[in-house]
């Protein structure tokens, strides 16, 4: 794997048996089902998609926290699907998780000063004072004061639990953090300073970031690379100026002619709008997954599943319309 290189996954799937117990069925929600890309240092990928697509399940399976069904996930060069618990406990420390609800994500009957102090207890790292020395430099560096190491969860605002929990995701200087709609549960103008927030903290600890987002607009803000996921498949991918200006791939587009433009006078004319529901992810449709929803779809479509496959520099589509597209798209460029 190549230096810049910090993570490469490969072919993953992660499904889950529907059922619980003795009512297991043999059936399986195929939530992330072959997906590869890579993610270089110091960048940050962003992750879009509809809800159910499978973009939480992916990072959390990337961070080892789902035991893969199949497929690869280097970090580091270190393959991490095959290792025990206890052999990912060192990884720890190198990759974090920004949870989507802060509320949820903290534990209400412990206080802030004891929930990031946590970290350095399980991992051992420093003494009482070293620690409480860390703990203070961290919520000083979020942009809290030293009194909130006294209080509980339920004593602050959205945006100052989404605060702790960077904070905690930081403490153990991590190269590699995922944000799992890490700003969806905020106000726009706390969304605002979160965003910089992660921004200030990248450039300075020069993280990496997978950044997982609903929101077309912030993805496009705080990213360098986009893929958009579709019923647990990756259909394209390339840099965020290849997706917001020339989207080859129908869904992407339809993605795209969603996002909300305040002035009606630049609203897109001609708009592609999705027509029914998404299939399940237990049966999902044979070759192409968007087929079924896709205006431009042709016979092909409904029998064979297109690869992903590059079509510009750094730019992939999964597409049998990928030519033709990728034509009409180079002539408007």
């Amino acid at each position: 794997m190549g230096e810049d290189l910090l993570v490469r996954v490969r072919d993953l799937k992660m499904h889950f048996q529907v059922g619980r117990g003795l009512s297991l069925s043999k059936a399986r929600v195929r939530a992330v089902d072959g997906v590869s890309f890579d993610i270089r240092r110091g960048e940050t990928l962003g992750l879009v998609g509809e809800s159910g697509c499978g973009k939480s399940t992916l990072g959390r399976t990337i961070l080892g926290l789902y035991k893969a069904s199949a497929g690869s996930v280097r970090f580091e060069d270190v393959e991490i699907t095959s290792r025990s618990r206890a052999g990912m406990k060192g990884l720890r420390r190198k990759m974090q998780l920004i949870f989507q609800d802060p509320s949820a994500s903290l534990n209400s009957r412990r206080t802030v000063g004891q929930i990031l102090l946590e970290p350095f207890i399980i991992h051992r790292i420093g003494t009482k004072a070293e620690r409480r020395a860390a703990v203070a430099e961290l919520v000083e560096r979020v942009g809290l004061s030293s009194w909130h190491l006294s209080r509980y969860p339920h004593e602050m605002s959205g945006g100052q639990k989404q605060r702790v929990g960077i904070a905690r995701a930081l403490a153990l200087r991590p190269g590699f953090i995922v944000c799992d709609e890490a700003v969806s549960a905020l106000d726009v103008s706390i969304q605002a300073q979160i965003i910089n927030l992660l921004e200030d903290l990248q450039a300075d600890y020069g993280l990496t970031y997978l950044f997982i987002s609903h929101n077309l607009s912030v993805v496009h803000h705080v990213s360098d690379r986009v893929g958009v996921m579709y019923l647990g498949k990756i259909v394209e991918l390339g840099s965020h100026e290849d997706i917001y200006r020339g989207a080859f791939h129908p869904y992407t587009k339809a993605l795209l002619a969603a996002v909300p433009v305040a002035d009606p006078e630049r609203r897109p004319t001609g708009r592609l709008l999705l027509a029914g529901d998404v299939p399940s992810p237990v049966a999902p449709p044979r070759g192409c997954r968007f087929h079924t929803r896709c205006p431009s779809a042709m016979e092909l479509c409904g029998r064979v599943e297109p690869e992903l496959r590059e079509i510009g520099t750094g730019h992939s589509v999964a597409c049998h319309l990928g030519d033709v597209t990728g034509r009409e798209g180079a002539e408007h460029r």
